[in-house]
């Protein structure tokens, strides 16, 4: 090896609210020589690089955060996207995790050297850096997908992406055409109808979308839960229950409690009824697949925007975008000064790696996954990939808060790093049969959830890979924190 070569201890991809648990629990374990690696130039990962007008969190705030580090300041139950953003920062300060960042940093890729038992790790700029130990926290949602439409280059006019806004960007007066209807797209409609002359989204597939029940959280309350920190616990509690309990009972157990999913999407139902009076738009508006395929969706002012006279929703398709206009599949053409794609992420052709990982034997963890389906021991580890943690991979999400999943990996790290240490180890690595059994055991879960039992075939839901495994771990929180802090040490092996 060079001498020139940095070596580090652990080397963390992504500078998010996972990267930063990661960082955090490696220096609770005494860890220091830790480098975090990030492509933009600023810390917060999803809520630095969302700023779009309405970003907002769409799980209430106390629960979608660390439960070692509570926040008495959130404004709202569901806090907007800034305060997220002013909330990693805190945590990097308050755990002196800023100098071990560094940014404007993309990596291309690491391999696994089994002589020197040390991941390299590429970046763009053509720099390799080394580490024992290397974790890829990139979150689900950091490469967008870009349509692939007929003549979208062609467009004369301005383009945005709803992860690349332009705050500079005014849509007073604007022709604006929309692509999609995710979560990112119920929140950015109503803000860009309010001044938007024209506002034509382009839906391919419609959503459930159930009241939001927000409101903000008075200063006296806030001032209280910063010095009774038990008192936020207790607030913090109902919401975290709340979430649970959703999650348990109508995705988990779709197959005993269906009907709460038949009650959601019956609320969703009034909801359009009560926004929308022209029945043509409501059909439109209304999915045809059940409650909890997709990722639940709050507002309470999408479908009355919907309604509004400046605005137009398009549902057969876009058959090519012209310099000045979008063609529908429909014959009519649209003309238009801007166009706003909120198009999603390609999560299993992208995300789930994000970067290009070589394991042990050349094992090339994408196209393995690929060729052998989505598995991961834990949602954390992989076989013939020593010494390697992905945080945001398949059956690691647990809960609705991408919190409750970095909460869980990080006593994960703590049982197996702990280990390592106890050995005098240098080296772990799941076993391919704990990982099969976990794989099976998840499988086999999976049946009783709404993903299996429910009628999900037209829903589009990144939930699911291609070859049927889904991001969600189909337990609850409690029982996978609990495994996560007693799996069999036998699960790995060490060297």
């Amino acid at each position: 090896m060079s001498m020139n070569v940095q070596q580090y201890d652990a080397i963390v991809v992504g500078a998010g609210f996972g990267g930063m648990g990661a960082a955090i629990q490696l220096r609770r374990l005494g860890y220091d020589n830790i480098l975090i690696l990030d492509r933009e130039d600023d810390l917060g990962g999803t809520w630095y690089v969302n700023h779009y007008p309405g970003l907002a969190v769409d799980i209430p705030s106390p629960t979608y955060s660390y439960w070692f580090e509570p926040n008495p300041g959130w404004s709202r139950l569901y806090a907007p996207g800034s305060e997220l953003k002013a909330y990693a920062d805190h945590v990097a300060d308050k755990y002196d995790l800023r100098r071990h960042m560094r940014f404007n940093s993309p990596v291309d890729g690491a391999h696994w050297d089994e002589e020197t038992q040390v991941w390299h790790v590429g970046l763009s700029s053509g720099e390799t850096l080394t580490a024992r130990f290397l974790i890829t926290a990139t979150g689900y949602l950091s490469q967008p997908r870009n349509p692939d439409i007929p003549g979208i280059d062609d467009f004369a006019g301005r383009v945005i992406h709803s992860m690349d806004w332009d705050d500079t960007y005014s849509p007073a007066g604007e022709r604006i055409g929309l692509i999609g209807t995710g979560a990112t797209a119920v929140q950015l409609i109503p803000e860009l109808s309010k001044t938007a002359a024209e506002l034509t989204v382009y839906q391919r597939t419609p959503i459930h979308v159930v009241p939001k029940v927000d409101f903000p959280i008075p200063t006296l309350l806030r001032r209280l839960f910063a010095r009774i920190p038990l008192l936020q616990r207790a607030f913090r509690f109902t919401t975290d229950v709340n979430l649970e309990v959703m999650m348990i009972l109508s995705v988990i157990n779709y197959k005993y409690f269906r009907q709460l999913n038949v009650g959601a999407s019956y609320l969703s139902q009034l909801l359009r009824f009560v926004s929308i009076r022209d029945r043509e738009l409501r059909a439109k508006l209304t999915p045809d697949y059940d409650f909890g395929c997709k990722r639940p969706t709050y507002s309470n002012s999408y479908y009355r925007t919907l309604a509004k006279r400046s605005v137009h929703l398009e549902t057969s398709g876009i058959e090519r975008v012209e310099a000045d206009g979008i063609v529908a599949c429909d014959g009519t053409k649209t003309q238009i000064d801007t166009l706003v794609l909120c198009t999603g992420f390609d999560i299993w052709e992208a995300n789930i790696p994000a970067i290009e990982v070589i394991g042990r034997d050349a094992r090339n963890l994408g196209k393995w996954w690929r060729d052998n389906g989505f598995q991961s021991y834990q949602g954390v580890t992989v076989p013939a990939f020593p010494n390697f943690l992905t945080l945001a991979g398949p059956y690691a999400s647990s809960g609705l808060s991408y919190f409750n999943t970095m909460e869980y990996q990080m006593r994960h790290m703590d049982r197996l790093f702990g280990e390592l240490h106890r050995r005098n180890a240098t080296v772990f690595e799941v076993t391919e049969d704990a990982n099969t059994r976990f794989r099976e055991r998840m499988s086999s879960k999976l049946g009783k959830t709404v993903f299996k039992r429910g009628d999900c075939a037209r829903s589009r839901s990144y939930y699911f890979s291609p070859t049927g495994e889904t991001l969600v771990r189909p337990a609850s929180t409690n029982e996978t924190i609990r495994e996560n802090e007693n799996f069999p040490l036998s699960d790995y092996a060490f060297s």
